[in-house]
């Protein structure tokens, strides 16, 4: 420890670390962690001191998937609103989509306008997703070298207009193009033409909307996306898997040597489509939420790391939009705040450790965004941790959310882990209910 740089040093007796979790004392200069000590560690001559006791000291959680819709559509939510939300759950830096706003994050220039809205409003660090749809081939190159992670395509239709899918030909040239500067393309992978063959009713049963989006929708898509990613050694990522029946093929692929990354998020490892109310809307998302032996099959993959992390996408709408018709309702669910104790009331039930909740919510993330100052203990990162009491239980009241709109499946639900405080770059952000001022930076690529 430097000593006379620190200026901040937090204890706990459970702090989660790349080595695992212990007692320490970790302390903070200019807002980087200097050195992760022993807990009885001497505080340096006028530096601060807090200690959590027990509760436990995790890394902020990164959110590499969270649709903010800011410009454009900000009554379904908001830069503001949305970091807020996602500070009181302990994220501490998330990456936005590039579509629901308007206009997309398809150019330079429409990447600038999202950047300037969201630059006085972010309670967290944020960074943002280009878009990659059949007309902007010649956008990615200047959009990777303005500071974009990435770039989002979608195979079936996005459900906005000005967000077009890509078909094999435009998917394969947009693969090569950023394969040729290193970057990386996610994909929203379900198959137009069997979504197109599938059962589609309208009405409020949710067995009919689960057959209108087919397990075959999912695996049909990802084995072709295998086979380009193969084929051009191009670096992809699956967005939101759902459909269970896609993780031996994806191993197989990562064994291969396939640069191919998969995320699940939290509706599809907590919620069941057995426990859908018909006319229930606020469960509806594309993929769907499936059934609960699929669910068991999906924490298998995450238990063997066939799939790498959990992040929220996040995808509010306003409340008139959730009509009680399963076809015609905004798919989509909000979850930034509850992420961290919906995974950890599964998690621990299913005998998973709060260093495994961290791997794939903080760390796995980070290492997919290239965010290497982010999503560890460890000195040389970023001094952001959020502060868990992991046995302490909440029962969910949507108008005690932060999201703009209160709409969440998970209403009424009693889950563990009550996020005490978070804290940004040694700041203590949230805690106990109330949000400070935004203070949260634009992160580029390679930040």
């Amino acid at each position: 420890m430097s000593g006379a740089d620190v200026n901040l040093v937090l204890r706990s007796t459970r702090v989660v670390t790349p080595d695992g979790t212990r007692p320490a004392a970790v302390a903070v200069a200019d807002g980087r962690i200097d050195a992760v000590l022993p807990y009885g560690t001497e505080v340096p001559a006028g530096a601060r001191s807090e200690d959590f006791g027990d509760d436990v000291l995790l890394p902020g959680l990164v959110d590499t998937h969270v649709h903010v819709n800011d410009p454009g559509r900000t009554e379904w939510e908001g830069f503001r609103t949305a970091t807020r939300a996602a500070a009181a759950g302990g994220i501490t830096t998330l990456l936005d989509m590039p579509l629901n706003s308007l206009p997309p994050t398809t150019s330079v220039a429409h990447l600038r306008t999202k950047q300037q809205v969201a630059a006085p409003k972010a309670h967290i660090d944020t960074g943002f997703w280009g878009g990659a749809i059949p007309s902007n081939v010649k956008d990615l190159r200047p959009l990777y070298e303005a500071g974009v992670f990435g770039f989002k395509c979608f195979l079936s239709p996005s459900g906005v207009d000005e967000f077009p899918e890509l078909d094999q030909e435009q998917l394969a040239r947009s693969m090569a193009e950023i394969a040729g500067f290193g970057g990386l393309l996610i994909v929203h992978a379900e198959d137009p033409s069997h979504l197109a063959s599938a059962p589609q009713r309208n009405g409020p049963a949710y067995a009919d909307f689960l057959a209108s989006r087919p397990r075959d929708a999912e695996n049909t898509a990802i084995e072709g996306l295998i086979a380009h990613a193969r084929r051009l050694n191009a670096r992809v990522h699956v967005l939101h898997l759902s459909s269970s029946d896609a993780l031996p093929m994806i191993a197989a692929a990562k064994h291969e040597g396939v640069r191919i990354t998969v995320e699940s998020c939290p509706h599809f490892l907590t919620l069941t489509a057995e426990e859908v109310p018909d006319g229930a809307t606020e469960f509806k998302c594309c993929p769907p939420i499936r059934e609960a032996a699929n669910q068991d099959a999906l924490w298998g993959g995450l238990a063997d790391g066939t799939i790498d992390c959990i992040v929220s996408d996040h995808s509010p709408c306003t409340t008139d939009l959730k009509t009680p018709d399963f076809a015609s309702a905004w798919g989509g669910i909000s979850s930034l705040q509850l992420g961290l104790p919906a995974i950890w009331t599964e998690a621990r039930r299913r005998g998973h450790s709060l260093d495994d909740v961290v791997r794939w919510m903080s760390a796995a993330p980070a290492a997919l965004a290239g965010l290497t100052r982010k999503g560890a203990i460890e000195a040389g990162r970023d001094a952001d941790f959020a502060v868990l009491a992991p046995d302490e239980t909440f029962t969910v009241d949507p108008a005690e959310l932060f999201h703009r709109n209160q709409v969440t499946a998970y209403a009424g639900r009693t889950l563990h882990g009550v996020v005490r405080s978070t804290w940004l770059r040694g700041a203590r952000i949230a805690a106990d209910g109330t949000v400070a001022e935004p203070t949260g930076r634009l992160l580029e690529r390679n930040h």
